[in-house]
């Protein structure tokens, strides 16, 4: 599964209204043009393009009896998908 979830934040939802770009947190593996074909198939619309970024797992410390334990949280994919014009996606699922 490429694409995992819609990602609504204060800064992608007017995005979304005025410039028709979705942003969605996708696999790490998947490249632009198998995720323009999975928005594609998903939500039956036309891609235009496609930016992706990915945004490396933050540094985690605990402190455990047996001392300190170091980590790092999963890194995360972003892919920005902006649509042709006349598409949409209604990610909130208002069948109003």
């Amino acid at each position: 599964m490429i694409i995992k979830k819609v990602i609504v934040t204060e800064k992608s939802t007017p995005q979304m209204e005025k410039k028709n770009i979705y942003t969605f947190q996708v696999d790490v593996r998947a490249n632009k043009i198998e995720i323009a074909k999975a928005v594609q198939e998903m939500f039956n619309v036309q891609v235009k393009t496609v930016r992706t970024l990915i945004r490396m797992g933050k540094k985690k410390v605990r402190m455990t009896k047996k001392g300190v334990s170091v980590g790092r949280t999963n890194r995360v994919k972003i892919a920005r998908v902006e649509l042709q014009e006349g598409n949409s996606i209604d990610i909130y699922g208002a069948n109003v």
